[in-house]
């Protein structure tokens, strides 16, 4: 079998497999976020924290949940860094400096999971677990949480409420990420993955002596990192390690968990606004953006010239055998088009537009399918500025699922979309001025300048993934980007709880024949137009200076 052939019937493995889960997962998170129902461990965890799940939380009230919450995170995971030398579990490292701390506490909470250390020389099972795997649900259940108080924005009838994060943030962990991640662990470790607690030993190296290796709840977190949407990894090598991906067969069942709640959140959302085609029509969008991303990366990666290339089968340098191309580029743009971060193959090495496909991935804001709950309140925002002007070419006051979006509604979305574009560039700007942070970079010219330019937009698109040719251990790096993780994930979220409170306070209007009809295919056309002449505008000059630079010129 070509390898050509072999990543076309994984793709459309993929696709068969991920249609199958979308209709009852879909509806179960739909029932889990909508029930009044309070399971017996939930009511314990309740009493525990002090909440109240039945009080009714407006914007103001949600907000400030989510950041409290998110900031004694940060906090907790600050400290059992810096503790880490004392704790049982240790396997002897000692605690982490207070700028990687900072950095990866961040990184963690927000999503992200960006790594400026080596899992397997720097972090013990207690941190891993009690800490890493920790934030890996709950950052996960709090993006789901701001999606479905969106979505609930647009469904309510005036009364301005947005339901109450404690329940959302205990019912998303327990009823969602909790058994799903369990069984995905399960297969992974049936696919070959480690989940042990074993110390450090030695094992032998092809280039002769010893080699050290420690052991560690691999699966568990593994499951969870791509549930998830966090990236990150136990080891350096992450998802291109065997211990935590070992053959072709787990490769794409993690590719399949990455997508998996993202996709069908869009059921959940059509459900919840009480019209499936409505959701239909964010999963096309969706669809279609995933599609065309992931033929031109197999193209541009397949497709490059040289003698090397053409007897290797496609360009394979920093990439696996037991993957391959197919299955690399795959999983390289399920990574960037989610906030998930993870990678089984070095994106530094891939060919120049390749490298550029997964930079413009994250740019579009990381919503096809995107994150999980972020990628829908994401492309929620976008449906928003696609409707603004649409009914801009036909001079009528623009509605979205019977709300008016008016001059308040679109000042909020205008504002989500300038943050993360405003960190990126910004950033990369005074980071390539500054004598210090370029050092850091192992290559000069164009791929230097993407190295920089990548590392910020994962950085605040809570992406995680890098230019491996970084580097990004710094107390430049760990402060900047820790603060790019911070204001990249939760100024968003002030907008999108904004944004839902004030569409929960406005009653519905009844659609008339001058509605523009958001569930049907012109509208999902406008809206991936939209996306991408957005993202165009925004970022095309930056990566005319890198990756369009480096792709042309080879």
């Amino acid at each position: 079998m070509s390898p050509v052939l072999a990543g076309v019937l994984q793709v459309l493995a993929l696709v068969v497999a991920l249609g199958l889960a979308y209709r009852p997962l879909g509806d179960h998170m739909a029932r889990v976020y909508t029930s009044t129902r309070h399971l017996r461990v939930e009511r314990w965890i309740y009493r525990a924290i002090g909440a109240d799940p039945t009080t009714q939380m407006r914007r103001p009230a949600y907000l400030r949940a989510v950041l409290a919450f998110s900031a004694v995170s940060v906090l907790f995971l600050y400290l059992l860094q810096r503790l880490q030398g004392a704790l049982p579990g240790s396997l002897g490292f000692s605690s982490i400096d207070p700028d990687q701390a900072f950095n990866t506490a961040a990184s963690f909470v927000a999503n992200t999971n960006w790594q400026s250390y080596y899992g397997e020389q720097a972090m013990g099972h207690v941190v891993q677990t009690g800490g890493l795997a920790v934030q890996n649900f709950v950052s996960a259940a709090v993006g789901i949480a701001v999606a479905v108080a969106l979505v609930r924005g647009f469904a309510a009838t005036g009364a301005g409420e947005l339901g109450n994060f404690w329940a959302d943030l205990v019912r998303g962990t327990v009823r969602i990420l909790l058994p799903i991640a369990v069984i995905g662990a399960l297969v992974l470790v049936a696919c070959g993955a480690i989940q042990n607690f074993s110390g450090i030993h030695e094992v032998g190296q092809f280039t002769g002596g010893p080699q050290q290796w420690n052991g560690g709840a691999v699966a568990s977190q593994e499951a969870i990192k791509e549930l998830g949407t966090n990236g990150g990894g136990y080891f350096n090598a992450n998802s291109a390690h065997p211990f935590e991906n070992p053959n072709g067969l787990s490769n794409l069942f993690e590719i399949f968990l990455i997508l998996v709640i993202p996709s069908a959140l869009t059921r959940t959302f059509g459900r919840m606004v009480g019209s499936l085609r409505q959701g239909y029509a964010i999963l096309a969008t969706m669809g279609v953006i995933w599609l065309g991303f992931t033929a031109l990366m197999m193209w541009t990666e397949f497709a490059h010239h040289g003698p090397a290339f053409d007897i290797a089968g496609g360009a394979m340098e920093g990439k696996e055998n037991r993957f391959g191309v197919g299955g690399s580029s795959i999983f390289a743009v399920a990574t960037t088009l989610t906030s998930t971060g993870a990678v089984n193959s070095f994106h530094s090495s891939f060919t120049g537009l390749g490298g550029g496909l997964t930079m413009l991935g994250m740019q579009l804001g990381e919503i096809a399918p995107g994150g999980t709950g972020s990628g829908l309140y994401g492309m929620l925002i976008m449906a928003v500025i696609a409707v603004f002007l649409g009914g801009l070419m036909v001079g009528r006051t623009p509605e979205y699922l019977g709300k008016k979006i008016g001059t308040r509604e679109i000042k909020l979305a205008a504002c989500y979309l300038l943050i993360t574009p405003a960190l990126v560039l910004c950033f990369t700007a005074v980071a390539m001025a500054l004598p210090t942070p370029v050092e850091s970079m192992t290559n000069s010219g164009a791929h230097g300048f993407s190295e920089i330019l990548y590392a910020y937009t994962s950085a605040a698109n809570n992406n995680g993934s890098a230019f491996a040719g970084l580097d990004a251990d710094t107390q430049w790096f760990n402060t900047t980007t820790g603060l790019a993780m911070l204001l990249g994930r939760f100024l968003p979220m002030v907008f999108v709880l904004a944004l839902a409170g004030s569409l929960a306070g406005q009653r519905p209007v009844p659609a008339t024949v001058g509605t523009l009809g958001t569930h049907k295919p012109l509208f999902s056309g406008l809206l991936v137009a939209t996306i991408m002449i957005i993202a165009g505008l925004t970022y095309f000059p930056a990566l005319a200076l890198g990756p369009l630079a480096e792709g042309l010129a080879s």
